[in-house]
């Protein structure tokens, strides 16, 4: 949404409304990530981004619009991420997941970082049906899909609860991340991922 609504905004006459769509775009994204979305009004977000408030709604029909590109955009630039890192991981489902654990637990030891901008956001809107809240619930089927497509070529009984005991615990360790820091719980991510797919495997094979 966030690219298509970008390009939407370009203009014969030189694309001004464009460069003003982006600095929204970029103003919002950033605001959002770290101050939160009700935090953030519509007005600080063009009195920073430099720009006139129909500016924005030129570019966004809504804030709950805005919202949800910037969590798109979110998901695209992680997803791409985990595509070329596993393009470039052996062919091996165990080292494909650790490689995951990997990204995520480099991603908490930015000083930017400030937890999953998907989990963030989905406290903040519960309700069901919200334009960001229907971007976060995909986003999150995806990573419990990414997981689970490793998993089952994993030699355990069962599969999809260790992909969703690793969704708990990769959940867990960015929760964790707001109040310990990347020296906290969060720093146990890989370790604990290890532990968990030893145990199913170990598991299957006293069986």
């Amino acid at each position: 949404m966030a690219l298509k609504k970008l390009k939407c905004c370009g203009t014969e006459d030189g694309g001004a409304r464009k460069n003003a769509a982006e600095r929204v775009f970029e103003t919002a994204r950033d605001l959002f990530y770290h101050r939160g979305v009700r935090a953030v009004g519509v007005d600080e977000i063009v009195n920073q981004a430099g720009v006139t408030k129909p500016s924005l709604y030129r570019a966004f029909a809504s804030k709950d619009d805005l919202v949800a590109a910037c969590l798109e955009e979110s998901a695209r630039e992680v997803r791409g991420s985990l595509d070329a890192l596993l393009a470039d991981t052996v062919d091996d489902p165990r080292e494909r997941l650790r490689a995951i654990m990997r990204f995520h637990a480099a991603k908490m030891t930015s000083p930017d970082y400030r937890g999953c901008a998907m989990s963030n956001t989905a406290v903040e809107f519960p309700e069901p049906g919200h334009p960001g809240r229907n971007v976060i619930e995909s986003c999150k089927a995806e990573t419990r899909e990414r997981l689970g497509s490793l998993t089952r070529q994993l030699p355990v009984a069962d599969p999809d609860a260790l992909a969703d005991g690793l969704v708990l615990i990769l959940e867990g360790a960015m929760a964790s991340h707001h109040i310990f820091g990347s020296q906290g719980p969060s720093a146990m991510l890989v370790r604990t991922a290890d532990a968990l797919v030893d145990a199913y495997i170990e598991s299957a094979r006293v069986s």
